[in-house]
């Protein structure tokens, strides 16, 4: 069983705090502590200015203090913040005996800020040559030793923070998360879309069939449900003449924890009228080949068993019936009894549950079988008309949608539709849908259906799934900053 990082020495705990309280007693709080940096690692790097002959600026850097290289009556320390790192040489001439002294009482963890002029150094490493510093945090507990050796995963999780310090893959694939979101804004903006918010709680948990979480307003005596899709509202600003919208927000789901489903994930939707589930093929294929190029700096992504998901290449694009015939070999499979297909799962290491509906049966199928082996960028196009009670009904085969789900990867990670805007064919959707539970049925939306919505393409993006895919993470948690956990019982 690996160490609990909660559980540090009690000695060095109290070696740190004897340093904190020995500071604080001659009035010198860090935590009280002013340092204002000029430059970043990055920046303060970059200032650097080559030629024997160069003046060299001035730098002020601040950052975690991570190693600390004593030489005697010099040092050379390294610190880390948001950009990355920078080496600072201390020498006792340069700062005086008594700065010195105290310099050598810091610990790793600590939280420095220091300013000189830059040099580079024997072994070509641009430094900050210091001539003042401060302590301006301190550590009263050390960083984990032997982290990356650590086995137990969930720790990671839970003190994401000491991971982010001590683990640059985890840094980095966090950066490239925030420049993917970055890009996807830009990219939308340039082509007018117009980014809003919608509630987080809703008196209805509509937009896709899902369990929700369900929490009580008290002001107003009445439950409300964490929201499991963005759409519903949204397209209530189509109805209200906003022709492109997007939002980038969370979604909530009661349901199973897997490696590619978090209750709490993050998802692009957007609306765009007049446009259908062809104009948001167009669309999702030139917004992600940008989105790929801002964050990889290529047209590809890698994979860790070393395939190439080609961006640039053609796309292919198949229909769900095609997928599922050429799968069983069987032309006639949807002619075909639903005790007839669930009897064919065996032989693809499937069972299906008897209360299963016939689309379901195929649905495991496709998820299970098919959808894994689509790793190159493919749109599965005209699936089922059960699935999708938001979608339109193909005008040359009834018992399908006018919809795609791209699948990347082996896994899905943008649906889209011609979205229904006839409020009376939507209506009969959503009580085919809700059976009994009529409450289900969101009638506001219905109500603002009825006032006239333009014919739109709609479409959804899983952020968490396109961060897992253009970082290499295995799991939707790597990509999840504070994913969630059972809590922990208090020691």
């Amino acid at each position: 069983m690996s160490e609990n990082l909660s559980d540090i020495s009690h000695d060095q705990l109290a070696v740190r705090r004897a340093k904190l309280e020995t500071l604080q007693q001659a009035g010198r709080d860090p935590f009280r502590a002013v340092f204002t940096p000029t430059h970043t690692a990055a920046a303060a790097l970059a200032a650097f200015v080559e030629g024997e002959e160069a003046v060299q600026p001035e730098v002020a850097v601040a950052g975690l203090l991570l190693v600390i290289r004593n030489m005697g009556k010099s040092q050379f320390i390294k610190i880390q913040d948001q950009t990355g790192i920078i080496q600072g040489y201390v020498k006792l001439d340069a700062i005086g005996a008594e700065a010195y002294a105290e310099f050598k009482k810091l610990d790793l963890g600590d939280i420095i800020g220091f300013a000189g002029e830059l040099f580079r150094t024997k072994t070509g490493e641009v430094t900050v040559r210091v001539a003042r510093y401060a302590l301006v945090s301190k550590a009263l507990r050390p960083l984990p030793e032997k982290w990356h050796g650590l086995t137990d995963a969930e720790q990671v999780y839970r003190q994401r923070y000491l991971d982010l310090i001590v683990n640059e893959e985890s840094r980095r694939r966090f950066l490239a998360r925030s420049r993917m979101v970055a890009a996807i804004r830009r990219f939308l903006e340039e082509r007018e879309f117009v980014e809003v918010e919608t509630p987080v709680l809703q008196s209805v948990a509509g937009g896709a069939a899902a369990q929700p979480f369900v929490t009580r307003h008290n002001a107003l005596g009445c439950e409300f449900f964490l929201r499991i899709s963005l759409e519903l509202y949204l397209k209530r600003l189509l109805v209200g003449g906003f022709d492109r919208v997007y939002e980038i927000g969370r979604n909530f789901r009661n349901e199973g924890l897997s490696r590619r489903h978090n209750p709490e994930f993050t998802m692009l939707e957007l609306y765009q009228a007049y446009s259908d589930f062809r104009g948001m093929m167009a669309l999702i294929r030139d917004l992600l080949r940008a989105v790929v190029r801002e964050v990889t700096g290529a047209g590809a992504v890698t994979r860790a068993d070393g395939t190439v998901i080609d961006f640039d290449a053609e796309w292919r694009e198949v229909s769900y019936k095609a997928l599922v015939i050429e799968k069983t070999g069987d032309p006639d499979w949807f002619g075909r009894r639903k005790a007839e297909k669930a009897a064919r799962l065996r032989d693809f290491g499937l069972a299906a549950e008897d209360d299963w509906e016939d689309f379901e049966v195929t649905n495991e199928l496709f998820g299970k079988r098919i959808e894994p082996e689509l790793i190159q960028p493919t749109f599965v196009t005209h699936l089922p008309q059960e699935l999708c009670p938001l979608a339109k009904v193909n005008l040359d085969d009834p018992t399908t949608l006018d919809v795609f789900e791209l699948c990347v990867g082996g896994m899905e990670i943008a649906p889209a539709y011609s979205e229904q805007n006839d409020p009376d064919e939507q209506r009969r959707m959503f009580e085919n849908q809700a059976g009994g539970e009529i409450q289900k049925i969101d009638h506001d939306f219905l109500l603002a259906l009825e006032h006239g919505m333009p014919p739109a393409g709609g479409l959804g993006l899983g952020i968490d799934r396109l961060a897992m895919l253009l970082t290499g993470a295995e799991s939707i948690r790597d990509v999840i900053l504070f994913p969630q956990l059972r809590p922990q019982a208090e020691a």
